[in-house]
């Protein structure tokens, strides 16, 4: 999809709300909009400061927001495909703070691929919010379910 951009500022925010190319790959681009967010996972990851970790957890959904309010706005639909920083935070979000290495993160992107996609309560009803907001917290909640099963999994194979 083609998105209408009036200026450099619009090309650059809905860049941010693609995650780049993420957002228009022809097939799942969800699913390379967490592949991004796996990514810098690791680049913060490899920082050692929770802090920096954090921070960025909450850049990223801060910025999400705006980005993500402007993309339904220039297309004119709620929620559209294209736009995937909402999925890099999810990841971000299912990550932050565990104790991974390549396994666990593995595990954590499958998880929260399935909690994005299946959507448990309260994460379909958080998708009705309006704007960024909508679009942002559904994926929220999943990263927090993911990261809740993540954390119950590490404790009972005992990693």
């Amino acid at each position: 999809m083609t998105v209408p951009a009036s200026g450099w500022r619009d090309r650059m925010v809905l860049g941010i709300a693609t995650m780049g190319p993420c957002g228009h790959a022809p097939v799942a681009p969800g699913t390379f909009g967490s592949a991004a967010g796996l990514l810098l996972f690791w680049a913060v990851r490899a920082s050692g400061s929770l802090a920096v970790e954090l921070a960025v957890v909450l850049a990223v959904t801060v910025v999400g927001v705006a980005a993500a309010t402007r993309a339904e706005s220039a297309t004119g639909r709620h929620d559209p495909g294209l736009i995937v920083i909402d999925e890099t935070a999810g990841m971000l979000v299912t990550l932050a703070a565990v104790p991974v290495g390549l396994g666990g993160a593995a595990a954590g992107f499958l998880a929260f691929r399935l909690f994005d996609i299946v959507k448990p309560f309260p994460a379909g009803r958080a998708e009705r919010l309006p704007g960024g907001w909508g679009v942002m917290a559904d994926d929220l909640v999943a990263g927090l379910y993911a990261q809740a099963l993540l954390r119950l999994l590490l404790w009972v194979t005992g990693a």
